[in-house]
């Protein structure tokens, strides 16, 4: 029988009434006793990291998340982590980069509703998170509603419906149905070599998501700060502005400065490609990073981890246009 071992870190599915609304209260040990569907799947132990919502898991906690993970992967034969939806693809993109070559379960589940509500959806889903943990599928997911999605390919769509979670421009790997794993996509290849950990973050990353008529100045305004990356969510297939408030400018004098810039959409699907209108090229003339089809949690979560390694610019756009775990599929040559 396969040792699975849950890593509890709060949200949601641990969540209890409080003075100021919910807050995560339950252990990883009091959730599992409310789910006897478990009893004979596997050998489970429980280790409570913490009990944060996760709107406060940041990058510490991703640290600290990978640590654990990694430690227990040495013992047990899977790992699976509950953690609140809010963050959750965050985590689980961070986790596909710090986890190398990665050659058993890293499962990510939750819920929208806490596991002891009458109509939760946490029960099922840590059921079916365990059920992929055994079934030794190689990487970090999220799995949630029945659905397995790659870790660096998810986002949260949904604020309050069990549908919470899309694998974006990318198929599910698969799902669960009446009890049974059924992989639906090819999986990546198991990487060889032992796993390895890798948690070098830098967190002074900006996220800046334009809207017309934004200031060029508070590029420079904002980047005073002491960031060393900065993310812009263009329009359409990552446009931005030329024309009037031209933003190219203040972009290239964050490059000279030694600041990695990155450029992605502000569209959900399809991803980015800056070489298909002028509002692009000149972007890319300028010498942004082209983010292709990647969410931007794996963005937001991979120049971390590129400039937790280095900041010198070329290396983080090598590191950034390199595909560690899948993270992208649109490769052009820019």
């Amino acid at each position: 029988m396969k040792k699975i071992l849950l890593l509890s870190t709060g949200g949601t599915i641990a969540s209890a009434s409080g003075e100021d609304g919910l807050v995560p209260k339950l252990t990883g040990e009091q959730m599992i006793k409310l789910i006897p569907e478990l009893e004979g799947l596997c050998e489970i132990d429980c280790k409570e990291i913490m009990n944060l919502d996760s709107t406060n898991v940041q990058p510490e906690e991703w640290v600290n998340i990978a640590r654990e993970a990694f430690e227990g992967l040495k013992e047990y034969d899977g790992i699976v982590i509950t953690h609140g939806t809010d963050t959750m693809a965050y985590s689980s993109s961070a986790l596909s980069f710090m986890l190398r070559n990665l050659n058993k379960p890293v499962i990510f589940t939750g819920s929208q509703l806490p596991i002891e509500h009458p109509q939760t959806d946490g029960k099922r889903n840590i059921l079916d998170a365990f059920k992929v943990a055994v079934s030794g599928l190689a990487g970090v997911y999220i799995v949630f509603d029945g659905k397995i999605i790659k870790g660096v390919r998810s986002s949260k769509v949904r604020t309050q419906g069990f549908d919470a979670f899309k694998s974006i421009n990318y198929p599910y790997i698969g799902r669960v149905e009446n009890g049974e794993v059924i992989i639906e996509h090819n999986v990546d290849k198991v990487p060889e070599g032992q796993i390895e950990l890798d948690d070098k973050l830098d967190p002074r990353v900006l996220l800046l998501k334009l809207t017309p008529g934004f200031l060029p100045e508070v590029i420079p305004a904002v980047l005073k700060l002491g960031f060393r990356g900065l993310i812009i969510e263009g329009f359409g297939l990552g446009g931005v502005p030329n024309f009037r408030r031209n933003i190219i400018p203040e972009i290239e004098k964050a490059l000279k400065e030694g600041i990695a810039v990155v450029v992605t959409t502000q569209c959900l699907l399809d991803g980015s490609d800056l070489t298909v209108y002028e509002v692009g090229v000149k972007a890319l003339k300028a010498g942004v990073i082209p983010a292709y089809d990647m969410t931007t949690e794996t963005i937001v979560t991979k120049l971390m981890w590129a400039l937790g390694h280095t900041y010198k610019l070329e290396e983080v756009r090598k590191i950034m246009m390199t595909n560690y775990a899948g993270e992208f599929s649109i490769i052009k040559n820019h």
